[in-house]
């Protein structure tokens, strides 16, 4: 039967840091939590443009083009025009 490692162990006995380790551990999870919280609170946010009758599609696709650097979104729209263009979509 295998012993579990005291998860207290200091590095001389185990090759870790058990008690930093820990802390890392407990503050990812703190975290997590934190942005389960925050993706609700987005999600509510679109129940509410939905509700007002805004496109949330649109506005998704608005929030990451916001994100963009405009030189890299303006060259990805030339792109997108020319590839339409070459489809016969415009």
């Amino acid at each position: 039967m295998n012993a579990r490692p005291d998860p207290n162990a200091d590095i001389a006995s185990t090759g870790v840091a058990g008690e930093e380790l820990k802390q890392f551990i407990e503050r990812i999870e703190r975290l997590e939590e934190e942005k389960a919280g925050i993706a609700d609170d987005i999600k509510e946010v679109f129940g509410e443009l939905k509700g007002r009758g805004f496109d949330t599609k649109i506005v998704r696709k608005i929030v990451a083009l916001r994100k963009q650097d405009a030189n890299e979104r303006q060259e990805q729209e030339a792109i997108l025009e020319l590839y339409m263009q070459a489809l016969g979509m415009q």
